[in-house]
Protein backbone atom coordinates (compact mmCIF):
# COMPACT_ATOMS: atom_id res chain seq x y z
CA UNK A 1 0.00 0.00 0.00
CA UNK A 2 1.42 3.31 -0.86
CA UNK A 3 1.49 5.81 1.84
CA UNK A 4 2.73 9.14 3.31
CA UNK A 5 5.20 8.33 5.91
CA UNK A 6 6.60 11.04 8.07
CA UNK A 7 10.22 10.80 8.19
CA UNK A 8 11.49 13.16 10.02
CA UNK A 9 10.01 15.72 12.28
CA UNK A 10 11.93 19.90 13.35
CA UNK A 11 11.24 22.40 15.64
CA UNK A 12 11.65 25.87 16.50
CA UNK A 13 10.65 28.09 19.29
CA UNK A 14 12.34 31.85 19.75
CA UNK A 15 14.81 32.39 22.23
CA UNK A 16 12.48 35.06 24.26
CA UNK A 17 10.41 33.54 26.98
CA UNK A 18 7.25 35.69 28.03
CA UNK A 19 6.24 34.74 31.25
CA UNK A 20 2.65 35.26 32.90
CA UNK A 21 4.87 37.24 35.57
CA UNK A 22 5.70 39.39 32.88
CA UNK A 23 2.44 39.79 31.90
CA UNK A 24 1.04 41.22 35.29
CA UNK A 25 3.74 44.49 34.77
CA UNK A 26 1.80 45.99 32.40
CA UNK A 27 -1.46 43.49 32.12
CA UNK A 28 -4.56 43.49 34.74
CA UNK A 29 -4.12 39.80 35.23
CA UNK A 30 -2.27 37.26 37.46
CA UNK A 31 -0.64 34.18 36.89
CA UNK A 32 -2.88 32.71 38.60
CA UNK A 33 -6.06 33.60 36.57
CA UNK A 34 -4.17 32.63 33.20
CA UNK A 35 -3.24 29.38 34.68
CA UNK A 36 -6.54 28.56 35.96
CA UNK A 37 -8.30 29.42 32.77
CA UNK A 38 -5.51 28.05 30.39
CA UNK A 39 -3.30 26.19 31.76
CA UNK A 40 -0.65 28.46 29.83
CA UNK A 41 2.42 29.48 31.80
CA UNK A 42 4.46 31.36 29.53
CA UNK A 43 5.10 31.83 25.51
CA UNK A 44 7.83 32.02 23.42
CA UNK A 45 7.89 35.42 21.51
CA UNK A 46 9.58 36.19 17.51
CA UNK A 47 12.57 38.91 18.14
CA UNK A 48 12.06 42.00 16.50
CA UNK A 49 13.30 41.49 12.63
CA UNK A 50 12.28 37.82 13.11
CA UNK A 51 9.63 36.64 10.64
CA UNK A 52 7.19 33.60 10.30
CA UNK A 53 9.43 31.94 7.42
CA UNK A 54 12.46 32.58 9.56
CA UNK A 55 10.77 30.08 12.18
CA UNK A 56 9.29 28.11 9.36
CA UNK A 57 13.19 27.92 7.58
CA UNK A 58 15.02 26.43 10.91
CA UNK A 59 12.45 24.45 11.95
CA UNK A 60 11.90 22.93 8.05
CA UNK A 61 16.27 22.38 8.41
CA UNK A 62 15.97 20.54 11.49
CA UNK A 63 13.40 18.07 10.01
CA UNK A 64 15.09 17.44 6.64
CA UNK A 65 18.37 17.06 8.62
CA UNK A 66 16.41 14.33 10.91
CA UNK A 67 15.08 12.51 7.57
CA UNK A 68 18.49 12.90 5.80
CA UNK A 69 16.73 14.41 2.53
CA UNK A 70 18.07 17.38 0.83
CA UNK A 71 16.63 20.52 0.10
CA UNK A 72 16.95 19.86 -3.56
CA UNK A 73 14.77 16.34 -3.26
CA UNK A 74 11.71 18.24 -2.37
CA UNK A 75 8.60 17.71 -4.73
CA UNK A 76 6.24 20.02 -2.51
CA UNK A 77 6.80 22.49 0.20
CA UNK A 78 3.16 23.52 2.32
CA UNK A 79 2.65 26.19 5.31
CA UNK A 80 -0.20 26.43 6.95
CA UNK A 81 -0.05 29.99 8.91
CA UNK A 82 -2.74 32.76 9.39
CA UNK A 83 1.30 35.54 10.05
CA UNK A 84 2.73 35.25 6.84
CA UNK A 85 5.43 37.29 5.93
CA UNK A 86 3.54 39.08 3.74
CA UNK A 87 0.00 38.67 2.40
CA UNK A 88 1.52 37.62 -0.83
CA UNK A 89 3.57 35.93 -2.08
CA UNK A 90 3.22 32.88 0.03
CA UNK A 91 5.40 32.38 3.32
CA UNK A 92 6.24 28.95 1.90
CA UNK A 93 8.00 30.26 -1.40
CA UNK A 94 9.84 32.39 0.98
CA UNK A 95 10.88 28.81 2.76
CA UNK A 96 11.84 27.34 -0.43
CA UNK A 97 13.94 30.20 -1.48
CA UNK A 98 15.98 30.00 2.21
CA UNK A 99 16.38 26.19 1.55
CA UNK A 100 17.44 26.48 -2.14
CA UNK A 101 14.65 23.92 -2.52
CA UNK A 102 14.36 24.59 -6.36
CA UNK A 103 12.42 21.70 -7.63
CA UNK A 104 9.42 22.19 -5.19
CA UNK A 105 6.65 23.71 -5.47
CA UNK A 106 5.51 26.00 -3.01
CA UNK A 107 2.12 27.64 -1.52
CA UNK A 108 0.67 28.47 1.62
CA UNK A 109 -2.62 26.60 3.72
CA UNK A 110 -4.66 29.32 5.64
CA UNK A 111 -7.05 27.54 8.04
CA UNK A 112 -5.93 29.01 11.24
CA UNK A 113 -5.09 26.20 14.09
CA UNK A 114 -6.28 23.47 11.70
CA UNK A 115 -3.58 24.54 9.19
CA UNK A 116 -0.87 21.64 10.02
CA UNK A 117 -3.19 19.01 9.23
CA UNK A 118 -4.80 20.71 6.37
CA UNK A 119 -1.72 21.06 4.90
CA UNK A 120 -0.46 17.74 6.26
CA UNK A 121 -4.18 15.96 4.04
CA UNK A 122 -2.91 18.00 1.00
CA UNK A 123 0.46 16.94 0.84
CA UNK A 124 -0.23 13.07 2.05
CA UNK A 125 -2.94 12.66 -1.13
CA UNK A 126 -0.07 14.72 -3.75
CA UNK A 127 2.10 11.58 -2.45
CA UNK A 128 0.19 9.02 -2.62
CA UNK A 129 -1.40 9.65 -5.77
CA UNK A 130 1.75 10.66 -7.07
CA UNK A 131 4.35 12.21 -8.93
CA UNK A 132 5.40 14.00 -5.71
CA UNK A 133 7.68 11.75 -3.91
CA UNK A 134 9.38 14.23 -0.63
CA UNK A 135 7.12 16.90 0.82
CA UNK A 136 8.00 19.51 3.62
CA UNK A 137 4.82 20.74 5.66
CA UNK A 138 4.99 23.67 8.29
CA UNK A 139 2.87 25.37 10.66
CA UNK A 140 4.50 28.80 11.52
CA UNK A 141 2.93 31.70 13.04
CA UNK A 142 4.78 34.76 14.78
CA UNK A 143 1.44 36.04 16.17
CA UNK A 144 2.52 38.35 18.90
CA UNK A 145 2.03 40.65 15.83
CA UNK A 146 -1.11 40.10 15.83
CA UNK A 147 -2.69 39.98 19.17
CA UNK A 148 -3.80 43.37 21.21
CA UNK A 149 -1.43 43.47 24.41
CA UNK A 150 -4.07 45.62 25.54
CA UNK A 151 -6.59 42.86 25.63
CA UNK A 152 -6.24 40.20 28.16
CA UNK A 153 -8.70 37.33 27.51
CA UNK A 154 -6.67 36.74 23.84
CA UNK A 155 -3.09 37.95 24.09
CA UNK A 156 -2.47 35.86 26.63
CA UNK A 157 -2.61 32.85 24.73
CA UNK A 158 -0.87 33.16 21.88
CA UNK A 159 2.91 32.83 21.01
CA UNK A 160 5.18 32.46 17.93
CA UNK A 161 7.07 29.44 16.81
CA UNK A 162 7.21 26.76 14.04
CA UNK A 163 7.08 22.76 13.50
CA UNK A 164 8.12 20.82 10.34
CA UNK A 165 7.86 17.12 9.12
CA UNK A 166 9.22 15.99 5.97
CA UNK A 167 7.10 12.87 4.38
CA UNK A 168 7.96 10.00 1.73
CA UNK A 169 6.14 8.51 -0.49
CA UNK A 170 6.55 4.49 0.47
CA UNK A 171 5.03 1.02 -0.07
CA UNK A 172 4.73 0.73 3.45
CA UNK A 173 1.63 -0.14 6.53
CA UNK A 174 2.51 2.67 8.20
CA UNK A 175 2.10 6.61 7.22
CA UNK A 176 -0.76 8.66 7.11
CA UNK A 177 -3.77 6.36 7.55
CA UNK A 178 -6.84 9.26 6.94
CA UNK A 179 -7.21 13.16 7.11
CA UNK A 180 -10.24 14.18 8.07
CA UNK A 181 -11.56 18.07 7.49
CA UNK A 182 -14.09 20.38 8.40
CA UNK A 183 -15.47 23.76 8.09
CA UNK A 184 -18.43 26.27 9.35
CA UNK A 185 -18.26 29.54 7.71
CA UNK A 186 -21.30 30.51 9.86
CA UNK A 187 -19.11 31.49 13.00
CA UNK A 188 -16.66 32.61 11.33
CA UNK A 189 -16.76 35.84 13.60
CA UNK A 190 -16.01 33.61 16.54
CA UNK A 191 -12.29 33.90 15.49
CA UNK A 192 -10.69 37.02 13.10
CA UNK A 193 -8.51 39.43 12.47
CA UNK A 194 -10.79 42.30 10.98
CA UNK A 195 -7.49 44.13 9.02
CA UNK A 196 -6.00 44.46 6.54
CA UNK A 197 -7.73 42.74 4.00
CA UNK A 198 -10.11 44.53 1.26
CA UNK A 199 -13.10 44.04 3.37
CA UNK A 200 -10.78 46.49 5.92
CA UNK A 201 -8.46 48.29 3.76
CA UNK A 202 -5.07 49.74 5.76
CA UNK A 203 -6.10 53.20 7.01
CA UNK A 204 -4.98 55.52 10.28
CA UNK A 205 -8.74 55.10 11.50
CA UNK A 206 -8.29 51.20 10.88
CA UNK A 207 -5.40 51.26 13.77
CA UNK A 208 -7.47 53.52 15.84
CA UNK A 209 -9.81 51.09 16.15
CA UNK A 210 -7.30 48.29 16.30
CA UNK A 211 -8.83 46.32 12.87
CA UNK A 212 -4.70 44.59 12.51
CA UNK A 213 -5.72 42.18 15.31
CA UNK A 214 -7.59 39.37 15.80
CA UNK A 215 -10.84 39.14 17.76
CA UNK A 216 -12.40 36.26 19.66
CA UNK A 217 -15.05 35.59 21.76
CA UNK A 218 -13.82 33.42 23.79
CA UNK A 219 -16.50 30.93 26.10
CA UNK A 220 -18.42 30.52 22.40
CA UNK A 221 -15.41 29.05 20.89
CA UNK A 222 -14.42 26.83 23.78
CA UNK A 223 -18.07 25.35 23.61
CA UNK A 224 -17.73 24.18 19.72
CA UNK A 225 -14.35 22.97 19.96
CA UNK A 226 -14.64 20.25 22.84
CA UNK A 227 -17.75 19.13 20.70
CA UNK A 228 -15.53 19.26 17.62
CA UNK A 229 -12.32 18.04 18.67
CA UNK A 230 -14.31 15.00 20.05
CA UNK A 231 -16.02 14.62 17.10
CA UNK A 232 -13.40 14.43 14.20
CA UNK A 233 -11.10 12.53 16.64
CA UNK A 234 -13.94 9.49 16.96
CA UNK A 235 -14.18 10.19 12.96
CA UNK A 236 -10.81 9.29 12.64
CA UNK A 237 -10.48 6.21 14.90
CA UNK A 238 -13.84 4.80 13.54
CA UNK A 239 -12.81 5.00 9.61
CA UNK A 240 -9.74 3.14 10.42
CA UNK A 241 -11.74 0.55 12.80
CA UNK A 242 -9.64 1.20 15.77
CA UNK A 243 -10.61 2.58 19.36
CA UNK A 244 -9.14 5.57 21.29
CA UNK A 245 -7.78 2.71 23.88
CA UNK A 246 -5.75 1.60 21.05
CA UNK A 247 -3.83 5.22 20.52
CA UNK A 248 -0.61 5.17 21.29
CA UNK A 249 -0.25 8.79 21.55
CA UNK A 250 -3.24 12.17 20.92
CA UNK A 251 -1.18 14.72 19.98
CA UNK A 252 -4.13 17.73 20.30
CA UNK A 253 -4.31 21.55 18.93
CA UNK A 254 -2.78 23.58 21.86
CA UNK A 255 -5.11 26.13 23.03
CA UNK A 256 -5.88 25.59 26.24
CA UNK A 257 -5.69 22.70 28.71
CA UNK A 258 -8.99 22.52 29.49
CA UNK A 259 -10.50 22.22 26.44
CA UNK A 260 -7.29 18.95 25.81
CA UNK A 261 -8.79 17.62 28.84
CA UNK A 262 -12.44 17.83 27.83
CA UNK A 263 -11.96 16.38 24.75
CA UNK A 264 -9.53 13.45 26.56
CA UNK A 265 -12.48 12.51 29.15
CA UNK A 266 -14.64 12.36 26.14
CA UNK A 267 -12.54 9.69 24.36
CA UNK A 268 -12.00 8.10 27.32
CA UNK A 269 -8.53 8.72 27.28
CA UNK A 270 -5.85 8.02 30.25
CA UNK A 271 -3.20 11.41 30.98
CA UNK A 272 -0.29 9.26 29.36
CA UNK A 273 -1.81 8.54 26.42
CA UNK A 274 -2.35 12.67 26.12
CA UNK A 275 0.45 15.25 24.46
CA UNK A 276 0.18 18.91 26.64
CA UNK A 277 3.07 21.40 26.11
CA UNK A 278 0.72 24.33 26.22
CA UNK A 279 2.13 25.37 29.79
CA UNK A 280 5.37 25.92 27.78
CA UNK A 281 4.79 27.67 24.69
CA UNK A 282 0.96 28.53 24.48
CA UNK A 283 -1.35 28.91 21.63
CA UNK A 284 1.12 28.40 18.43
CA UNK A 285 -2.00 28.51 15.84
CA UNK A 286 -1.11 25.93 13.23
CA UNK A 287 2.71 25.16 14.48
CA UNK A 288 1.32 23.68 17.75
CA UNK A 289 0.54 19.92 16.76
CA UNK A 290 3.71 19.98 14.53
CA UNK A 291 5.89 21.27 17.19
CA UNK A 292 4.08 18.94 20.00
CA UNK A 293 4.99 16.22 17.71
CA UNK A 294 8.53 16.85 17.14
CA UNK A 295 9.02 17.19 20.75
CA UNK A 296 7.08 14.04 21.49
CA UNK A 297 9.12 12.06 18.57
CA UNK A 298 12.68 13.52 19.58
CA UNK A 299 11.97 12.85 23.73
CA UNK A 300 10.79 9.22 22.73
CA UNK A 301 6.84 9.61 23.19
CA UNK A 302 6.73 7.94 20.01
CA UNK A 303 7.97 5.07 18.52
CA UNK A 304 7.85 2.71 15.62
CA UNK A 305 4.28 1.46 14.84
CA UNK A 306 2.35 3.71 17.46
CA UNK A 307 -0.69 4.93 16.44
CA UNK A 308 -0.94 8.88 16.98
CA UNK A 309 -4.04 11.01 16.73
CA UNK A 310 -3.78 14.88 15.58
CA UNK A 311 -6.31 16.76 16.10
CA UNK A 312 -7.22 20.67 16.05
CA UNK A 313 -9.85 23.15 15.66
CA UNK A 314 -9.63 26.91 14.72
CA UNK A 315 -10.76 30.25 13.00
CA UNK A 316 -13.07 29.91 10.67
CA UNK A 317 -14.31 27.88 11.96
CA UNK A 318 -12.30 24.57 11.20
CA UNK A 319 -11.55 21.46 12.56
CA UNK A 320 -9.56 18.28 11.76
CA UNK A 321 -7.90 14.93 12.36
CA UNK A 322 -5.23 12.84 11.29
CA UNK A 323 -4.77 9.38 12.33
CA UNK A 324 -0.97 7.97 11.71
CA UNK A 325 0.89 4.76 11.81
CA UNK A 326 4.49 5.82 12.98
Amino acid sequence: MKTARIIGTGSYLPQKILSNFDLEKFLDTTDEWIVTRTGIRERRIAAEGETTSDLATNAARRALEMAGVAPEELDLIIVGTISGDFPFPATACLVQHKLGATRAAAFDVSAACSGFIYALANAAKHLQLGPARKALVIGAEVLSRIVDWEDRNTCVLFGDGAGAAVLEAQESDSGVLSTHLHSDGDYWELLYQPGFGCRNPASEAGIKERLPYLRMQGNEVFKIAVRSLHEVAVEALEANGKSASELDLFLPHQANRRIIEATGRRLGLSESQVFINVDRFGNTSSASIPIALDEANRTGRIKEGDLVLFDAFGGGLTWASALVRW
